[in-house]
């Protein structure tokens, strides 16, 4: 980011929030994949859990994205 003006206040603010309103749609997409992969692996369908635990991972992997970024953000704006 070098030779790049850092974000200004309202612009951090802007990214911030619809970074929050990412993550809650990944945390309600984890929350309803729990659940479906329980209710299929109870109900004696074990072929589920595999694939649902490669989609929460991909989740777990977009959410550190998130935060490694929001990082890069708050370390540019206050150096």
């Amino acid at each position: 980011m070098a030779g790049r003006r850092p974000f200004t206040r309202d612009q951090r603010t802007t990214i911030i929030y619809g970074m929050i309103a990412f993550v809650l749609v990944l945390l309600v997409l984890q929350l309803w994949l729990l659940t479906a992969t329980m209710n299929a692996f109870l109900g004696g369908d074990d072929a589920v859990v595999w694939p649902a635990a490669g989609a929460s991972l991909l989740c777990l992997l977009l959410n550190l994205g998130l935060l490694r970024y929001l990082g890069r953000i708050t370390r540019a704006s206050s150096g």
